[in-house]
């Protein structure tokens, strides 16, 4: 019998480990304060015996709004140490909550060492409830995770039988199934049972092998998010420059446009030395680099959602605060 092969399984917690009062219970489910480890979820999930050499992994269950850069930085010194321990892994699978679930996958796979597949998982609905597509989303992430044509594409992220890439991903819905979506770029594959398929690579670089070091910093540089609308006047960039904020990511009006008094007030926080990326909260498209933000100083975050923009600016920031650096790390990464 040919051996199956070996994916380890980090739980951090989310909606793929919660459990709620009973089986229609999907959407108050968090009430309950239940949520099981990584070898809890497997127990819930016996049909991941049939298709790898499951090692589960405790790390912490927690809704992923407690997520951020401390478990970023842990689950990359995590990920080192499995793949140090053994030799034949052939993936990693993170279960995580859907909330920052792009956040997280973004952050490794700007930061990781491993070069290994890393596959970010989680649920619409809870593991307790009836329908729940918590273990069907398991098992395709394992057998992503374990596909050899899932190594070189950075990390993955698997929901509804779908193959994202982490820079591009994100949440579009509350409550639908299909919630992660790459509005430009489509999918990178599908999982159809126990096939595995892709069509497209990420053309964008990725880790292992970018020089965002995390494993020895404290913390990033303060970078804050400003959400641009009509008669916005500068009020929340102001408050995040005097809070210390290094970096500042605009979420304008599309195509990469804020109000003139918005506008203003980050021109200002340029001058005092605060690095100022344009975003849009359109959801997609690349903001086009203007004679207008160029006498502003202001730097295109390309089509980088505003939080996947503020990830790599912290990260960029760690490395180099040169203008023309920062624009080629954002055409880069």
């Amino acid at each position: 019998m040919t051996a199956l092969p070996k994916v380890a399984f980090i739980g951090t917690g989310g909606t793929i480990s919660s459990v709620g009062r009973d089986g229609l219970d999907i959407l108050d489910y968090t009430a309950s304060g239940e949520r099981l480890e990584a070898e809890e979820i497997l127990a819930r999930v016996p049909e991941v015996r049939a298709v790898a050499e499951v090692v589960p992994v405790r790390y912490r269950a927690v809704t992923s709004p407690g997520i951020g850069f401390s478990d970023w930085r842990r689950l990359v010194l995590l990920c080192e140490q499995l793949a140090a321990e053994h030799p034949d892994l052939a993936g990693i699978v993170i279960g995580h909550g859907t909330a920052t679930l792009e956040e997280t996958a973004y952050a490794l796979g700007l930061t990781l060492t491993v070069d290994l597949p890393v596959v970010l998982v989680g649920s619409q609905r809870p593991i307790s409830a009836l329908s729940s597509d918590a273990g069907l989303n398991l098992v395709a992430a394992l057998r992503t995770a374990a596909a050899p044509a899932s190594r070189g594409r950075g990390v993955l992220v698997v929901l509804n039988d779908e193959i994202q890439a982490a820079r591009e991903v994100t949440k579009t819905s509350v409550a639908r199934l299909q919630t992660f979506r790459t509005p430009d770029f489509g999918v990178l594959g599908q999982v159809d049972g126990p096939h595995v398929r892709y069509y497209r690579r990420p053309e964008r670089r990725h880790a292992p092998g970018t020089p965002f070091d995390i494993r020895a910093l404290d913390a990033l540089p303060r970078v804050d998010i400003s959400y641009a609308y009509a008669d916005a006047d500068g009020t929340a960039v102001r408050a995040f420059v005097a809070a210390g904020a290094r970096g500042l990511v605009s979420a304008g009006l599309a195509p990469g446009m804020t109000p003139p008094a918005e506008a203003d007030a980050l021109g200002r926080a340029v001058a005092a030395g605060v690095t100022v990326v344009q975003s849009t909260r359109a959801g997609s498209g690349a903001v086009p680099e203007t004679t207008r933000l160029a006498e502003l100083g202001i730097l295109s975050a390309d089509n980088l959602t505003p939080q996947k923009a503020r990830i790599l600016l912290a990260l960029a920031l760690t490395v180099t605060r040169d203008p023309a650096a920062l624009a080629e790390i954002f055409a880069t990464y």
